[in-house]
């Protein structure tokens, strides 16, 4: 069986690090649950061999197991927690990283068939079964890890069957717009990199609209299609997750840290803040500090997302 086989092979080359010798692939094994924690998702295949996880996503809540999938088409701040994961069964996953190219050039080889635009902009994460032929696909990538002398020819063209199985399949339309210029998704996500690059300046939302190329209304209906948050609230998310990283190295200046993310305001970060991650700034700065003691956390398919 696939899934089988693929158990075994991310349990035998897992790493500390959770890296391959083959680029843009990832494996991971984690043998706890843990808290809800929150990172950015990336532009990813995650696909879950044994185990389970709970991401959400702005107020979507997503759900994948053993033979599921996840696709991440735009890099969105996510919360993520096991739910299933322990020293008997630990969760088992396997990632790569799905870059915008490489779907552009498979969509050209395909053709105007494969080309076709929705009516709008789909969501940013989306979750399904793997199919035979996708599990049988990353299954023979990583029997590659085995066999580094095949490694350098065919671990590309493994990765552009993948790709193809993910266009062709149930969320091909997620995936189809991450290789398109001009599609809708294309146009969030100019704006999503412009939010996370100037997270702590203001901005009006007409000047982001304009800047991606969309209507106001075009641009806020599909926004919140793609990453379930308005701008600001997005703003928000980002400014909140960078304050959090800095906490874990300037504990003691919380106020600091509040105006390096754009808060004037330091109740209304020390509010927003706790809202966000359960604890008020200085409390949570010193829960980070004692976390920081143990393993470092990293980002890896079944971790983030």
């Amino acid at each position: 069986m696939p899934l089988e086989e693929l158990r075994a092979l991310l349990a035998r080359h897992v790493r500390p690090d959770w890296t391959t010798a083959i680029d843009g692939v990832l494996v991971s094994k984690v043998d706890r649950p843990d808290p809800p924690a929150p990172s950015m998702s990336g532009t990813v295949l995650a696909v879950i061999a044994q185990g389970a996880k709970r991401l959400a996503l702005g107020d979507r809540v997503y759900e994948y197991g053993p033979g599921q999938y996840l696709v991440a088409s735009v890099d969105l701040p996510v919360t993520g927690q096991f739910i299933q994961a322990g020293p008997e069964h630990p969760a088992l996953g396997f990632g790569l990283t799905l870059e915008p190219s490489a779907v552009a050039e498979l969509l050209l080889q395909a053709g105007p068939g494969q080309t076709s635009r929705g009516a709008g902009a789909p969501s940013g994460i989306a979750v399904s079964d793997a199919s035979p032929a996708l599990l049988d696909a990353v299954v023979r990538l990583l029997r590659l890890l085995d066999e580094p002398r095949d490694r350098a020819v065919l671990a590309p063209l493994i990765k552009r069957e993948i790709l193809w199985r993910l266009i062709t399949g149930e969320q091909g339309a997620t995936v189809r717009q991450l290789g398109l210029a001009d599609s809708s998704l294309s146009h969030v996500s100019r704006a999503v990199r412009w939010i996370r690059e100037h997270f702590a300046e203001p901005f009006r939302v007409e000047d982001v609209a304009r800047m991606s190329g969309m209507s106001v209304s075009a641009f806020y209906r599909n926004f919140q299609a793609v990453t379930a948050m308005s701008p600001i609230q997005f703003q928000k998310q980002i400014r909140l997750q960078e304050a959090r990283l800095l906490l874990a190295t300037h504990p003691g200046d919380v106020t600091g840290v509040g105006q390096r993310v754009g808060y004037d305001n330091p109740s209304q970060f020390s509010r927003e803040y706790r809202r966000r991650f359960g604890a008020p700034p200085s409390r949570d700065a010193a829960r980070l500090r004692d976390a920081a003691r143990g393993p470092a956390g990293v980002l890896d398919p079944v971790r983030a997302p």
